[in-house]
C-alpha cells in the first residue's frame, strides 16, 4: 500500500504536456490512484474557469488551489479566499505601468474568474493570447487604479522573460511588506509571469490549510511541480518531485527529478511511488 494519501499536482508544465493536454498515460495513472483512495488536489496559478476544465478531465470532484493559493474551491464551495489589499493592488498597477508593463487584475472571490484590463500593448503577444483565451471574462476599464470594484485576488503581469525579470525587483521594492511577488518563468519559451498576491499567500501555505482541514500531515503528501511558485510546496511535502522540463535553477534545488511533461513525468511518479509499478 502507498504511504501517500494525497497527490498535489501543479497544472502547467507538470500535469499538462507542452500541447496543453493530459496524456492518456497520465490520466490512467491519476484515475488509478484515485481509485485506490488517494486524494487529488490541483495546485495552480490558474484562475477557476480554466483550472476547472482540467479537473473535469480527471473525473471531476477535484479540489482546486487557485491563484497560487489565494483562492481554494472544493465541490463548488469556496473554502477560503485571501484577496490582495486594494491599495497594494493600486501600487502594483502604478509601478507596472510606469515600467511599461501591462497589468491584468483578477477579480471574483467566488471563483468567477473575472479579468480587468486598461489595455494591452500590441507587442505583448503573451498577454494578448491569454486574454483572447479568457474571453468573455475580460472587461476593459478606463483606469485600473480608480475603477477597482473590490479588493482583487491578484494583479498579474506577463511578457518577455527579461522584462519580467527586470520588473520583479521593482515591484518587490515598491510593495515592500504589503504584498508578495511570485514569479513563474518559462525559459524555453522566453516568457514569464509575475503574480502580485497577499503577502501570506503561496502554494505551500494553501496546501497546509487543506492538510489541517483533512487531517493530513506533510508526510502524507506527494507533490509535483516545475516552477518557482511550486518550490515551497515541493520542499514541505513528504516527497516533492521536480519535472524534468523545469529550468536549470529549479533542477539544482536537490529534489528528485522526473521525466519531462512530454515524457509523462507525472504518470511515472504515480506509477512508481503510488501504484507500486
Amino acid at each position: 500500500m502507498t504511504r501517500f494519501r494525497l497527490l498535489a499536482l501543479d497544472i502547467d508544465g507538470t500535469l499538462l504536456s507542452s500541447a496543453r493536454v493530459v496524456s492518456e498515460r497520465t490520466r490512467r495513472a491519476v484515475l488509478a490512484a484515485r481509485a485506490r483512495g488517494v486524494g487529488l488536489v490541483l495546485v495552480t496559478g490558474r484562475r477557476h474557469p480554466s483550472a476547472r476544465r482540467v479537473a473535469e478531465d480527471l473525473g471531476g470532484g477535484v479540489p482546486l488551489v487557485l491563484h497560487n493559493g489565494a483562492l481554494i474551491i472544493s465541490d463548488g464551495e469556496v473554502l477560503r479566499c485571501v484577496p490582495l489589499a486594494r491599495e497594494a493592488a493600486r501600487t502594483a498597477i502604478r509601478l507596472g505601468r510606469s515600467h511599461g508593463a501591462d497589468p491584468v487584475v483578477h477579480c471574483g472571490r467566488m471563483g468567477e474568474g473575472r479579468l480587468l484590463v486598461q489595455g494591452v500593448s500590441e507587442s505583448n503577444t503573451l498577454l494578448a493570447y491569454y486574454l483572447e483565451r479568457s474571453h468573455p471574462d475580460v472587461s476593459t476599464v478606463r483606469d485600473l487604479e480608480e475603477d477597482l470594484p473590490e479588493e482583487p485576488i491578484q494583479v498579474m503581469f506577463g511578457g518577455a522573460i527579461d522584462e519580467m525579470d527586470a520588473l520583479r525587483p521593482v515591484l518587490a521594492a515598491g510593495l515592500g511588506d504589503a504584498a508578495r511577488v511570485e514569479p513563474t518563468f518559462y525559459p524555453s519559451r522566453r516568457v514569464g509571469l509575475l503574480d502580485v498576491l497577499d503577502r501570506g499567500v503561496d502554494k505551500a501555505e494553501a496546501l497546509a490549510f487543506l492538510q489541517e482541514r483533512w487531517g493530513l500531515g506533510p508526510s502524507d503528501v506527494l507533490a509535483i511541480g516545475d516552477n518557482w511558485n511550486d518550490r515551497e510546496m515541493l520542499k514541505r511535502a513528504g516527497l516533492g518531485l521536480v519535472m524534468g522540463n523545469a529550468d536549470a535553477a529549479m533542477l539544482a534545488l536537490g529534489l528528485p527529478v522526473l521525466p519531462t511533461n512530454d515524457e509523462d513525468g507525472v504518470a511515472y511518479a504515480i506509477e512508481r511511488y503510488v501504484l507500486g509499478g
